[in-house]
């Protein structure tokens, strides 16, 4: 598949022909809004990156054991780039996949995934249950309660940061940024 074929439309249908979830759609889009968000950032093609966020995890649905691998299966079969599928499979890095993230696409990936999770239940803890008034201080509160949202990798996160020489506030608050721009399709728009 040629690049130019490659387009947000067709991926979001990919994603929605392996994920009936509302839950994982909705973190799928997250995920896209934030790649885009840092595609921009660095001057990168906002296009390919949020279309790697958008299927991030393709698989994770229908093959939860074989999360990161089938993916691989099912992109090839369709033609798409070697660079998608590569950067598809590195976010899941130490957890279920040894493919590393190499890319600076890669290492954001593998950086927000845990992150929009974490950013996710902390605006729905607040009383505005809204990400638009969230701040970092407020997902910094959170991180450093163990018991909440404990299927976080924090560890994750602070490699990821590192391996981007990025500081874990700014992190969360350029994926906050990214979160903010679909806050009502991900359900995070809330009262305020």
């Amino acid at each position: 598949m040629e690049n130019a074929l490659i387009n947000r439309d067709e991926a979001y249908k990919l994603l929605k022909d392996y994920n009936k979830s509302e839950s994982l759609i909705t973190h799928a889009l997250a995920v896209e809004a934030v790649m885009r968000h840092f595609a921009e950032l660095f001057g990168e093609d906002e296009e390919k990156w949020g279309i790697v966020g958008l299927l991030h995890d393709l698989d994770y649905e229908m093959y939860p054991n074989e999360h990161c691998k089938k993916v691989r299966e099912i992109l090839k079969e369709r033609g798409w780039p070697e660079e998608y599928i590569h950067a598809i499979e590195s976010h899941g890095w130490k957890l279920c996949s040894d493919v590393e993230p190499v890319h600076k696409m890669e290492k954001v990936l593998y950086t927000i995934d845990e992150l929009t999770g974490l950013i996710t239940a902390t605006a729905l803890m607040r009383p505005s249950k809204s990400i638009l008034d969230l701040e970092v201080k407020s997902v910094k509160k959170k991180w450093k309660q163990k018991s909440f949202a404990a299927g976080v990798n924090r560890d994750v996160i602070e490699e990821g940061a590192k391996m981007l020489n990025m500081d874990l506030d700014k992190v969360i608050e350029e994926t906050i940024i990214g979160m903010r721009s679909v806050a009502d399709e991900i359900g995070l728009k809330g009262n305020v």
